[in-house]
C-alpha cells in the first residue's frame, strides 16, 4: 500500500451481507468483489462524513479511481458478513486516499486494501491543487 499520507481516525464501519451472485462456484467470493465491498464502504463513508459522491459532483467534480490495492486474508462465504472499515488517510495533495479492513462475523481479518482517487473538474482536468469544497470539508472534520 502507498507510504504516503498519515492514517486519521475518521473511520466508518459499513455491514455487508454477502450476497450468492458475489460467490464462485465453490460458494467463496470471488476475488474482484472485495473491490467492491471497499466502494461500498467509501459510499457509507462518504454519506457519514458528508463528503459522498454527490457531495463531490455537487462541487463541479468527480474523483476517479488512480490505484487500488487488495490483499486476501481469508475467504469470506456466501451468508456471511464482511463488515468493512474504511479510514480517510490525510495527504497534502489534492488526492483522497482510503484504507480498508474487512472483517468476518467473527472479527476476523479477511482482506485489506487502498484506494487512491483524484479530483477532475466537470471539463476533464485534473486539479492539483486542492479543490476548495475538500479544503473546508478537511478543516471542518480537524484536518486543517
Amino acid at each position: 500500500m502507498s507510504d504516503t499520507g498519515v492514517e486519521t481516525q475518521i473511520k466508518n464501519t459499513y455491514d455487508v451481507r454477502v450476497r450468492f451472485n458475489d460467490c464462485d462456484p465453490l460458494r467463496i467470493v470471488w476475488h474482484g468483489v472485495y473491490i467492491t465491498y471497499f466502494e461500498d464502504g467509501r459510499e457509507a463513508f462518504g454519506r457519514a462524513h458528508e463528503i459522498s459522491y454527490l457531495d463531490v459532483k455537487a462541487n463541479g467534480f468527480s474523483t476517479p479511481i488512480i490505484k487500488s490495492v487488495c490483499e486476501h486474508k481469508k475467504p469470506l462465504a456466501y451468508g456471511d458478513i464482511a463488515i468493512v472499515e474504511t479510514t480517510f488517510v490525510d495527504t497534502p495533495a489534492a488526492k483522497m486516499i482510503f484504507r480498508y479492513k474487512i472483517y468476518n462475523q467473527h472479527k476476523e481479518l479477511v482482506c485489506i486494501g487502498e484506494t487512491i482517487q483524484v479530483f477532475v473538474d466537470d471539463e476533464g482536468n485534473m486539479s492539483l491543487t486542492l479543490p476548495k469544497f475538500f479544503e473546508d470539508w478537511k478543516r471542518k472534520v480537524g484536518l486543517l
